[in-house]
């Protein structure tokens, strides 16, 4: 399981960008909800040891047992369901005793469905345009997706199918295949948001959330829906008011969106708007820069890769991160309808924040065992 490796493959520069974010995450969080500063260093230090030591580990030999870690992440979401706690109306966490700190085992199944279909694909990669395999690609998918959609988490189902979906491409899938699927896929989508829009007080009545949601940005100025906006609206005056140096972090300026809670939440899914109020234009440039080398490292990583699961280890990481990092700041500026995505190393949550230290081990992992020429 553990090899003689050569130091000078380390990619130091990648965990120098992933623990720059992390501290840049924890300052703002700690402007933003100074009670849950103190453990999101606790993530940063439990983060470091699990990526020091899955980087060491031989990524080959621990993809053996994807299967194992895919009955234990199912179990877990099984148990989310059964005897999670609820928060906000979503029951997504499990409370461990005695410590008080929530796990999230959503945040934890991104990672363990990248390393499951890291080992499929490079076994039957030859075989991914054939019905069989492609039906197994998806069934495979739909226990733990299913869990998470039921939780609800409709954005984190989502950004998993996004990751899958890339995963696919890199594989080998056929042009003929993504063409086919796109073709149906942009006509459905588009005649589902026509249905919302005809249909939004009934769905609404019947209490479909992720409708209040698209109505609330699709038509923000209406009274009907412009509860449902506001958090969104009161985002982007916050990344607005900043300018281009911000507040400075921990203000009291009056006129901050902060600092009046006018954001809900505002160390988790907006924490994006607290940058931007707080440190400017300049510290979301900086932000964004930063997640930017991240994924770039996992590419150039990637590239290197002795193998075709190495390769989709550190592919599937690059668009975790970047897909993650889309979502959550299109939500922040108003791009995208509002939905419970955290920005990658910057939002508070130790679940999160760990499990991608966990996947950037890997990463690690891969770019220690570069492919020989």
């Amino acid at each position: 399981m553990l090899k003689k490796y050569s130091l000078r493959n380390y990619r130091f520069r990648l965990i120098l960008y992933v623990c720059i974010l992390t501290i840049i995450g924890i300052m703002v969080i700690g402007s933003a909800e100074k009670s849950v500063q103190n453990k999101q260093i606790l993530g940063f230090v439990l983060g470091l040891m699990v990526m020091v030591a899955v980087s060491l580990m031989d990524y080959s030999y621990l993809l053996k047992f994807t299967w194992a870690y895919y009955l234990a992440i199912v179990g877990l979401l099984l148990l989310v369901k059964f005897v999670g706690v609820d928060a906000g109306g979503a029951q997504r966490w499990i409370k461990i005793p005695g410590i008080g700190i929530q796990f999230q085992p959503s945040e934890l199944t991104k990672i363990v469905l990248i390393l499951i279909y890291a080992s499929f694909f490079s076994k039957y990669h030859e075989k991914i345009n054939t019905i069989k395999y492609l039906a197994i690609t998806f069934i495979i998918a739909v226990p733990p997706l299913f869990l998470v959609l039921k939780q609800p988490d409709t954005s984190t189902t989502l950004l998993i199918l996004f990751v899958l979906i890339v995963l696919l491409y890199i594989t080998g899938l056929s042009y003929k295949i993504i063409l086919t699927v796109l073709g149906i896929a942009i006509p459905v989508g588009i005649l589902g948001l026509t249905y919302i829009l005809r249909h939004a007080d009934e769905l609404i009545s019947q209490k479909h959330y992720q409708v209040k949601r698209i109505m609330g940005w699709i038509d923000p100025t209406n009274p009907k829906y412009s509860d449902y906006a506001m958090q969104q609206r009161n985002s982007i005056v916050a990344i607005g008011s900043g300018q281009l140096w911000g507040k400075g972090l921990n203000n009291s300026v009056a006129t901050s969106v902060k600092n009046a809670d006018y954001i809900l939440e505002p160390q988790t899914d907006f924490i994006f708007a607290v940058t931007g109020e707080e440190l400017g234009f300049v510290g979301c440039l900086i932000v964004i820069i930063l997640i930017l080398f991240i994924v770039l490292e996992c590419i150039l990583a990637a590239r290197k890769a002795k193998d075709l699961s190495g390769k989709l280890i550190c592919c599937g990481m690059a668009s975790l991160i970047g897909f993650q990092t889309i979502i959550n700041v299109s939500v922040a500026t108003g791009l995208m309808p509002n939905t419970g995505i955290p920005l990658p190393f910057v939002s508070y949550g130790l679940t999160s924040l760990v499990s991608l230290y966990m996947g950037i081990g890997f990463v690690l992992n891969v770019g220690l065992q570069p492919k020989k020429y």
